[in-house]
């Protein structure tokens, strides 16, 4: 069964794409936590990041440097990078992905 995420790289599901190549797609969240809020995600189907292989790694280095690329496009200055890691580690969408959040929100020292 395809994730909520898979059917956005298949655009099966519309979405706010901020970003995009042929490894990582980057989208707005649907319910953020911050002013900026989005969603770097590798179009490789990867459940959770403890399933993530040394193969993997340039692919998990490269969704750090997308946000990078994102924070500098919009000139965010400060930002929060946030992997969400397994059920107990808060994951509810089974598709690695990692959140960019920026700007004032709420519990933001909850998330170091």
């Amino acid at each position: 069964m395809k994730t909520i995420f898979q059917k956005i790289i298949d655009r099966e599901i519309p979405s706010t794409i901020i970003w995009e190549d042929d490894e990582i797609i980057a989208i707005n969240d649907i319910a953020p936590i911050a002013p900026i809020h989005i969603l770097i995600i590798p179009k490789k189907p990867i459940p959770t990041i403890i399933e993530a292989h040394t193969e993997d790694t340039n692919l998990i280095g490269k969704m750090v440097m997308t946000a990078q690329k994102i924070a500098k496009e919009k000139n965010i200055e400060g930002y929060k990078l946030l992997f969400n890691v397994g059920e107990k580690g808060g994951q509810t969408v089974f598709h690695v992905h990692m959140h960019l959040l920026a700007g004032d929100f709420i519990n933001i020292e909850s998330l170091q």
